[in-house]
């Protein structure tokens, strides 16, 4: 995945590890929030991205098919590293640790790492990987990722 994926009002591609297109990212600017419609290449399955209107702490939401599927929420206390939340509807929630700004953090449930971003593996610039277990909903927790960077880094 590419940082500058998250330019709201351009489109954007995530590939495998093969180089090939499977999810397309669309980007989107409503009136008042972020939005980010995200379709799986393969499936058909599309999940949107958006910000919440009224919060306390950065927030965002993450519909698949219609249907809410997650909610991503910065901690209000980050003392060295941010972290977030992600609530996934009838799962248990993940914990996202880690260098969120360099893209070096990991996706934990129940302890266990279910899913890694790094830039450590690659030589291009501005690229980063998403590694996700098997037992993950693959697009769910690419979303999440889009969510972070989105979250942690406004201005882009």
């Amino acid at each position: 995945m590419t940082q500058k994926l998250v330019s709201i009002g351009d489109d954007y591609y995530v590939e495998d590890a093969a180089g090939n297109r499977v999810f397309k990212i669309d980007g989107k600017l409503l009136r008042v929030r972020d939005t980010l419609k995200m379709t799986d290449l393969e499936s058909g399955d599309e999940y949107r991205l958006q910000e919440k209107l009224v919060r306390v702490k950065d927030t965002m939401t993450i519909q698949k098919n219609g249907q809410k599927a997650a909610t991503v929420k910065k901690a209000f206390i980050t003392p060295l590293r941010d972290r977030f939340t992600v609530s996934i509807r009838g799962m248990p929630d993940l914990k996202i640790k880690g260098n969120i700004l360099d893209h070096e953090y990991k996706l934990l449930q129940n302890g266990e790492r279910v899913g890694e971003v790094s830039k450590a593996w690659f030589r291009v610039r501005d690229t980063y990987g998403i590694e996700v277990s098997p037992e993950m909903d693959v697009g769910l927790v690419i979303a999440c990722t889009v969510a972070v960077d989105m979250i942690a880094s406004p201005t882009r």
